[in-house]
């Protein structure tokens, strides 16, 4: 086992004591740091990106050889950190604490600690890992004007206002497949340069805000659907990317019962937490958003994009386009084509 004592001021230094054990490259494009390793230690990416009021994203893509720990201090650096397992899953404890606790894939740990003490981290050996954390300096962010912290529940409230790190705090979030949703659009992201670093900033605070809806859904004693379990959302949500995939396929929720395995209730209960849509209402929502996103492209005309994607009616399209998006679909097709730049388009 590696156990790694981090005493740094910044995720930077975390990022410049990892090279000196791990060894590996660090390179910095457009204040985005990576650290990138292919030894007989470990093989990944580690990144790091800075943003304003506090915020920062640190993400581990790797997979360690050997189980390796990080013993990190609780000094005047010492943010209230959001983790997300992506992909594998990890451990955590407090200095004080025995025990560890496990962080499956797909859940959450929102933890800080007092000035002074440490926070152990245990990533196992031999394991494709996917981690994400979203640290928050807290003095920063309350500086925000938009920050109003005294709308959340009153625990995370004590947590987001303790800026003299006197308190010590841990959640351990059950099942989110929405914050997979979102990590998977971080590493879509293909911009560079400050279009690349705003588009994932936007994306951040969106996993923020369901990192703290979730908590104050445990705090109201919200829980999982009682007639779901974790396999079963994990099979809806691969349900919810096929069809993403494949918008065109004529679906039907007798068809995705059949093809899951599920019943028509527990599909339907399942769209309903994962996606606030019914089954039917997935299935055209990703459609007209398919579709808008096939208008942004001049190689289509408006009736082709419409059996494209799986409509039968262009009629019925066209009234169900124009509700959502409050623009017809030839009103939006007009649009776009007139600001395409002369041989690209806006797809």
């Amino acid at each position: 086992m590696i156990e790694i004592t981090v005493i740094a001021h910044s995720p930077k230094e975390l990022l410049n004591q990892l090279q000196d054990t791990f060894g590996g490259k660090l390179i910095e494009k457009w204040n985005e740091y990576s650290l990138s390793i292919d030894n007989s230690k470990a093989k990944g990416i580690i990144t790091y990106i800075p943003f304003d009021w506090g915020i920062n994203f640190l993400n581990f893509d790797i997979e360690f050889f050997e189980d390796t720990v990080l013993k990190i201090e609780a000094n005047d650096f010492n943010p209230l950190r959001f983790l997300y397992s992506y992909v594998g899953n990890f451990k955590h404890r407090f200095g004080i604490d025995n025990k560890e606790e496990l962080v499956e894939q797909f859940h959450s740990l929102i933890f800080t600690n007092k000035t002074g003490g440490y926070n152990y981290i245990h990533f196992p050996a031999n394991k494709k890992l996917d981690i994400s954390s979203i640290q928050i300096i807290r003095e920063n962010f309350l500086k925000k004007r938009t920050t109003n912290v005294s709308l959340l529940n009153e625990k995370l409230h004590e947590v987001f206002v303790d800026t003299d790190h006197e308190n010590r705090f841990s959640h351990y979030g059950a099942l989110n497949l929405k914050i997979a949703d979102w990590i998977k659009k971080i590493k879509k992201v293909k911009s560079q340069g400050m279009v690349r670093v705003l588009k994932i900033e936007a994306i951040i605070y969106q996993i923020l805000s369901i990192h703290i809806e979730q908590h104050n859904k445990f705090h109201k004693g919200i829980e999982l659907p009682l007639t779901l379990s974790e396999t079963d959302l994990k099979q809806i949500r691969k349900l919810g990317n096929s069809i993403i995939k494949n918008p065109s396929f004529a679906y039907s929720l007798d068809q995705l019962a059949q093809s899951s395995g599920l019943s028509q209730a527990k599909l339907q209960d399942g769209f309903k937490f994962l996606y606030s849509r019914t089954v039917t209402e997935y299935v055209r929502h990703v459609r007209l958003e398919a579709a808008r996103d096939l208008m942004s492209s001049a190689d289509l005309n408006v009736s082709q994009v419409v059996y494209s994607v799986g409509f039968t009616s262009r009629s019925y399209f066209s009234k169900i386009f124009k509700k959502k998006y409050d623009v017809s679909p030839n009103e939006y097709r007009k649009n776009v084509l007139k600001n395409l730049i002369p041989g690209e388009s806006a797809a």
